[in-house]
Parts: structure tokens; C-alpha cells; sequence
């Protein structure tokens, strides 16, 4: 690969009190990482130079102030403006609420102005983030707000992928967002994305049910009944591949997921538990239905073990893998779109 196929990565660094700096480091020490992209890390110079010292790492690196300067065969490290900070792992303050919004800010803004070409996030805590300026239960609604679009919460790994009708929302007020338009809405998103993203040209979807064993004819609830069934039955009957409702206690095993391309789940822990006891380290969780790609790892920002170096890199490995995947994927699909012969 050329340097000017080669594809620039955004990363943000996360909560620096957590062990998303240390999974970066040990991500960009990797032979391959530099073959297969150009990584540019924002943040202050300072700030990077005291937490890759902790990861004992050998990595060199290419600190820029400009964009334009980018080094496509180095790991670039953006300086960025952001408070100093007295680096306390496993702990939560204010101060690196702060320097994980605007390390997030920069490298959004880096690939809205196309200086950058995909998105991988570090685990941010979605507490001490919170300010006037970050007002979102998460990476997903923010960049909704930055990028434009509906987002789908897709979680992905080579053995399954799982999409949420809900997501950052308490499972009380989950009943009430269950509608025939938000699961519409989603299985669109959701199919769009399998095949302008995946290359997967009629993608089959598998819709869970909200109560235990899909209500069972109502005695356990009525959504199944009143919403999700009619609901999949009208987008069988447009000619999409929908099927369901599947209770969701018995459905995932490999025998079900190798029917489907992808899981519609109708709430956060109903997907991702499963999701994550398949995908293990290896999962990565996508913003589809989004102008551009962004990725990142499956996991929190770790306080417990952070600082200690033990931290698994593999989670933001196949975060920055995937991202390139399906920015190729999609530039294919559009050069594909451009170029379809006109009858």
C-alpha cells in the first residue's frame, strides 16, 4: 500500500485516567498498525509523552501542530489546547472529563474537514464528561449532533452482529420506546448499513421480542402482539428479509446466528450481554447510519486495572481494523453507485 492509499485514523484518547491511552500505545506499537493506516492521536504533547512512559513502549513518534503536517509512515500525536493534568489512575475527576471531550472534539472536527478519514474513540467515562458543551448519554448521540444522521448502536464481530432499538436509556422507559416507527427506523439503518458497509447484498435480520418468550400470546406482555410482530410482517411484506419476533433467552447460538446477518435487539443489556459473551475481546462497537465511520473498543475505561499495564489492546486492534474495512466497503459501494451502467 501507498502512502496515498493509506487510510488516516482519528483516535481520541479517552478518559486519561483510564486505560485508553495504554491500549493506544500498545495498539500503535504493533508492526502491522503502520502498514495499514496512518494513526493520529489528539492530544497535548505533554500529556503523551507521560502516558506512553507509563506503557514502558519503545513507540516513536510525530508530534505535529498542523494537520497539513501529518507523517503518513509515523504515528502522528496532534497537540491539542487542554488543561494540565496530575494523572490519577483509576479515578474520576473533572479535569479529564474535560481533556476526553476535547481530545473527542479535535478528532471529530479532523474528519468532518476530511484532514482525517475514520474515527476510533477511546472509553470515555460518560460521567465526568458531562459539561455544557457534552450533553449525551454517549459517543453515538454526540456525534449524531456532530456529524448529522440517525445512528445505529452496531455491535460487530465476525460471529455477530447485534443493533439496538434503544440504547442509553433506563430499562423502565424501555417498553415506552418500543414503536413500530423506531423499529423500522433501525432495521433500515441496520439493513443499509450490511450492505453499503459489509458488502452483504440481501441481508437477513433476526428481530428479538421485548418480553420473555416472545409474551407468550400476551400473557407476559403485549408489544410482541401489538407492535414488533405486525410491524415485522409489514416489513416482510415490503420484501425485506425480517424475522421474528425470537425470544431473546433462547436465541443466541451459533445455529440461529449463522441464518442471519445481523440481531435486531430491542434494549441495551438484551443485545450487548449476549454480543459480548460471543465476541469476547475481539468486539467493536460501530456508529452506523453516520456520514463517517467510527469505531471503537467493547469495553469501559477499565479504572480498576488502570496504570497497571495488563490492560488487552485487542478490543481497539479490531476497532481500527473494522473502521478501515468499512470505509473501504463504503467508497466501493459508492464507486460501484457512480459508475452502475444506465439502461
Amino acid at each position: 500500500m501507498n502512502n496515498s492509499e493509506k487510510i488516516k485514523v482519528a483516535i481520541s484518547i479517552g478518559d486519561p485516567n483510564g486505560i485508553g491511552p495504554e491500549i493506544i500505545v500498545k495498539t500503535l506499537s504493533r508492526k502491522d498498525i503502520l502498514n495499514i493506516c496512518t494513526p493520529v492521536v489528539f492530544c497535548t504533547h505533554k500529556l503523551w509523552g507521560y502516558l506512553a512512559g507509563v506503557v514502558n513502549s519503545n513507540l516513536a513518534f510525530h508530534k505535529i501542530f498542523d494537520l497539513k503536517k501529518i507523517d503518513p509512515n509515523k504515528v502522528n500525536i496532534m497537540d491539542i489546547k487542554s488543561p494540565d493534568i496530575l494523572i490519577e489512575f483509576g479515578k474520576s475527576n473533572e479535569i479529564a472529563g474535560t481533556i476526553s471531550f476535547n481530545s473527542l472534539e479535535y478528532a471529530t472536527n479532523a474528519v468532518t474537514t476530511r484532514d482525517c478519514d475514520v474515527l476510533v474513540t477511546a472509553p470515555i467515562n460518560k460521567s465526568n464528561i458531562q459539561s455544557d458543551v457534552f450533553q449525551f448519554p454517549g459517543h453515538t448521540e454526540y456525534l449524531e449532533k456532530s456529524w448529522g444522521g440517525n445512528a445505529l448502536m452496531f455491535m460487530i464481530h465476525e460471529n455477530i452482529k447485534v443493533g439496538l432499538v434503544t440504547q442509553h436509556i433506563p430499562i423502565k422507559e424501555v417498553p415506552s420506546k418500543i414503536t413500530q416507527k423506531a423499529i423500522v427506523d433501525k432495521i433500515y439503518l441496520m439493513q443499509k448499513s450490511l450492505i453499503e458497509d459489509f458488502g452483504i447484498s440481501k441481508p437477513k435480520i433476526a428481530c428479538l421480542s421485548l418480553n420473555p418468550h416472545a409474551g407468550d400470546k400476551g400473557l407476559l406482555g403485549s408489544e410482541e402482539i401489538e407492535i414488533i410482530t405486525p410491524t415485522i410482517k409489514k416489513l416482510t411484506e415490503e420484501g425485506n428479509y425480517v424475522f421474528g419476533p425470537y425470544p431473546a433467552d433462547s436465541f443466541f447460538n451459533f445455529d440461529n446466528l449463522n441464518k442471519f446477518d445481523a440481531v435486531l435487539a430491542m434494549y441495551h443489556d438484551q443485545g450487548l450481554t449476549s454480543f459480548k459473551t460471543i465476541a469476547g475481546i475481539e468486539g467493536v462497537n460501530f456508529s452506523a447510519g453516520l456520514k463517517h465511520v467510527r469505531t471503537s473498543p467493547d469495553h469501559g475505561v477499565g479504572y480498576d486495572i488502570s496504570g497497571k499495564n495488563i490492560a488487552d489492546e485487542t478490543s481497539m486492534v479490531e476497532a481500527i481494523y473494522k473502521a478501515i474495512e468499512i470505509y473501504k466497503h463504503r467508497n466501493e459501494f459508492l464507486d460501484l453507485k457512480k459508475n452502475v451502467l444506465k439502461l
